[in-house]
């Protein structure tokens, strides 16, 4: 059987990463080597800019502009928040049709895989012959099938150096810090913060997961512990955090239930969930000296803040997706698997299996008596993050007292 011929159309939704402008490109770039793709499109705004037939003709971009672009934290073609229905998906399919677009990529999470599966489904049942092909990203980790995700290990990479700063700023002015960073079903980039840790009273103390249920009085107790031993406590908290009944925590602490476009309650949004943490410490422990961050959006697209894995594995799933979708034929999302320590290999799993459910947190990874993670997760996660910049404590003998005795 012949190539399919005809136009390609690739597209990135949902929250920007650091390295999701390499998939584009590596995907462009690679579409570009075909005679059967007739040219390349992208798609403004995601599946929003299909619909609206809002197409850029990639097929002209100069390769220079284009690895300028790969090089570019954030989405090089804008994203969407749109949870596309099978309505939506049909209007997808009835413009990729109408442009004799036989090639369709699109860069994002579960939901997003979920879309390329009921636009798939919507082809086969028109006859249509259409490859689409899911190209994973999403700095929570947490789609099923692939080992990790393209995006985590730059986002993580920014965690835990912004932790390590926080560390040298809390041992220097002593006191309670709580950094809230994204996850709204999975730890993994929260556990990230562990590589801030040098020494052996370094922050984060503590670290709080959505995947184990949140009890405020062992939280209360952690902080007490930690804080009469070192005379500071650093702690990483989820958003996503919920108590034992799945109920999140930012709801039960401020009564708060602000919806985002999709129905789930608000978490990036606000410093709630901070603020909330910080006020049972104060009124619990008579701690004076208690102060929160919420990263949001920094932790997503901060400039200069790449790992050099993460890079480089995004580039290759946005080339692999054209070539599976050229050479093989096929329809899928690509996912990894790791091979050795520290290699991957590239393969494509059923749209199904990655749509819409999400993957947590193995339970190996957490410590749940001691707040924090363990050895395993380290070895996962050490060669995604790459290395972290160079930092010391000043050795020397203290002075002998004369009036302070």
């Amino acid at each position: 059987m012949g190539k399919l011929v005809g136009k390609a159309v690739i597209a990135q939704g949902g929250g920007p990463t650091a390295v999701i402008n390499q998939s584009l490109v590596g995907a462009v770039l690679e579409a570009r080597k075909y005679d059967c793709i007739e040219n390349v499109y992208g798609a403004l705004h995601g599946v929003s800019g299909i619909v609206n037939e809002d197409f850029m003709d990639l097929s002209q971009a100069t390769t220079h502009n284009l690895e300028m672009v790969a090089n570019t934290p954030s989405s090089g073609m804008l994203s969407t928040r749109d949870k596309p229905d099978k309505e939506y998906c049909a209007r997808i399919f009835e413009v990729l049709k109408a442009h004799d677009v036989r090639y369709f990529y699109y860069c994002g999470g579960n939901d997003s895989a979920d879309t390329c599966k009921i636009v798939n489904e919507n082809a086969k049942d028109a006859g249509y012959e259409l490859r689409v092909i899911h190209i994973p990203k999403t700095i929570d980790n947490d789609l099923r099938m692939t080992d990790h995700c393209p995006g985590f290990g730059s986002a993580g990479k920014f965690v835990s150096q912004a932790f390590a700063g926080i560390n040298l700023d809390n041992r220097s002015l002593p006191g309670v810090y709580i950094g809230v960073i994204m996850g709204r079903h999975a730890g993994f980039l929260t556990a990230t913060s562990i590589f801030a840790k040098k020494y052996p009273d370094d922050g984060p103390n503590l670290i709080y997961v959505p995947e184990v249920a949140f009890d405020q009085e062992k939280f209360v107790a952690d902080v007490d512990k930690i804080y009469s031993k070192y005379g500071r406590c650093v702690i990483a908290v989820s958003e996503g955090i919920v108590d034992k009944d799945s109920t999140p925590i930012v709801t039960t602490l401020t009564q708060i239930d602000e919806k985002d476009s999709h129905g789930n309650i608000q978490l990036s949004g606000t410093g709630a969930l901070g603020d909330g943490l910080s006020m049972i410490i104060k009124q619990q422990l008579k701690i004076k000296r208690v102060r929160c961050d919420t990263f949001g959006y920094l932790q997503r697209s901060f400039l200069g803040v790449v790992s050099d894995t993460d890079a480089h594995e995004a580039r290759e799933v946005g080339e692999k997706a054209v070539q599976y979708s050229v050479w093989e034929n096929v329809d899928g999302s690509v996912a990894i698997r790791r091979t050795g320590d520290y290699s991957v290999e590239y393969f494509l799993t059923p749209l199904d299996t990655v749509a819409r459910e999400t993957k947590h947190l193995p339970k190996e990874f957490y410590d749940q008596e001691n707040s924090t993670v363990t050895d395993e997760f380290k070895k996962y996660a050490r060669p995604l993050i790459g290395s972290m910049p160079v930092y010391d404590r000043i050795s020397a003998p203290m002075v002998k007292k004369i009036l302070n005795k």
